[in-house]
């Protein structure tokens, strides 16, 4: 098969189109021949090498999301039918085979149906980030009038969340770039603040009475820093980019929880049905080629992507 991997640690031009034997299902696996892959932030990492504490091994294939058709069933999976378009969080505990490539074998219970509605590379941009959204505002008990902050609202895994938000009937804030101002708000975002401009907490302060219930950070470093200012005494912080001292944040009344997001068919079942009704859409900035993973990364760890990048095989 054709896939893009790296044989070591470094900068993006260690990307490579390279052909590497062609994977088998396992027990309990589908084989997915591969029409898009996501691109998110966590790829460009696992190339610096920033998850290299993880079991791993060259080459190394990134890649976290895939969408694409089952091409074959390992022994024991009858939840899909060969030919039958799927999509999934191909996250993995041992890194080496990811989603960059055009056969893809993932446990059958971390896919699901591809909503019919949505293009491959729309469903590619799903999983990873809206899984991660998902889960991230369950942690954090979302409900009907919540306070939410989402620190990076435009990003991947921001614009998911306050589709989510709204969706629960929460109130939610956002921080964006000047540039992405009116789109947090097209995603359910009641106001924006510009992160260039504005005061963070006073912003927040103004709109909520006392500060935000929750904040969901998806950029980590200053920004989750600056945030904690913005939480009533007894609210939530949870992270899904950077992390904070659980201690410090308690000493001001304040949870943290850093969420490392996992993999779910179910989950990825009702996302697809959301995205059925169209009350959930992923909005994809830029679809890029297979040989032009390099530059889709470079993009991502640029930051200002609103949405998601994909690549299409």
């Amino acid at each position: 098969m054709k896939a893009v991997a790296i044989q070591s640690f470094g900068g993006s031009e260690q990307l490579a189109v390279t052909e590497l034997p062609d994977p088998k299902p396992s027990r309990g696996e589908i084989l997915i021949r591969a029409v898009a892959a996501g691109v998110n932030p966590v790829d460009w990492k696992m190339r610096e090498g920033r998850l290299a504490a993880l079991p791993h091994a060259f080459p190394l294939i990134p890649g976290w999301d895939v969408a694409g058709v089952v091409e074959d069933l390992g022994v024991g999976c009858h939840r899909f039918r060969r030919g039958q378009r799927v999509f999934a969080y191909a996250r993995k505990p041992f890194l080496q085979w990811g989603t960059y490539a055009e056969l893809v074998a993932v446990p059958e219970g971390d896919a699901a149906a591809m909503p019919p509605n949505l293009l491959f590379e729309e469903a590619a941009a799903v999983p990873c980030a809206a899984l991660t959204a998902m889960q991230a505002l369950a942690k954090a008990g979302i409900k009907r009038e919540t306070k939410l902050l989402v620190v990076n609202g435009s990003g991947g895994v921001g614009h998911f969340a306050l589709q989510l938000a709204r969706l629960a009937g929460a109130r939610a804030l956002a921080t964006a770039g000047p540039k992405n101002q009116e789109f947090v708000m097209s995603q359910g975002a009641e106001a924006g603040i510009d992160h260039d401009r504005d005061d963070l907490v006073a912003s927040v302060k103004d709109r909520f009475d006392g500060g935000a219930d929750v904040v969901l950070d998806a950029i980590g470093d200053a920004p989750l820093e600056r945030a904690l200012d913005a939480v009533r005494p007894g609210g939530i912080v949870v992270s899904v980019a950077g992390t904070v001292d659980p201690a410090a944040a308690a000493a001001r009344g304040i949870r943290f929880e850093r969420l490392h997001s996992r993999p779910s068919g179910d989950d990825l079942e009702i996302l697809a049905a959301y995205a059925q009704r169209k009350t959930v859409r992923p909005h994809v900035q830029t679809i890029y080629r297979l040989d032009e993973a390099a530059r889709a990364q470079d993009e991502s760890r640029a930051g200002h992507v609103r949405g998601k990048l994909v690549l299409a095989l």
